[in-house]
């Protein structure tokens, strides 16, 4: 399956993937009027054995053949790490 990935102008680290190529149609109008425009980033093969950096491939895979499309939004952030003082206080 060839999935089209589009980068978000407006939201950070916001990618829309597509089934069809420049297929905006696909995305519903109320999640696109908050990521639109977009700029093409690649054209990816998502066979059985890819693997993608921050999402699952399979995930993707069922999503665009659902729905023509799939939202990917920036990781969480990670919670802060409490670090003892050496002097025991706790500031």
């Amino acid at each position: 399956m060839q999935a089209y990935v589009y980068k978000s102008q407006r939201k950070q680290d916001t990618y829309v993937y597509l089934a069809k190529r420049d297929d905006f149609d696909a995305i519903p109008a109320s999640l696109g009027a908050t990521l639109a425009p977009y700029t093409f980033v690649l054209e990816v093969a998502l066979t059985p054995e890819r693997r993608l950096a921050q999402v699952d491939a399979a995930l993707v895979r069922a999503n665009l053949a659902e729905r023509g499309f799939h939202l990917q939004l920036p990781p969480q952030p990670l919670a802060p790490v409490k670090i003892a003082r050496i002097d025991g206080r706790d500031d």
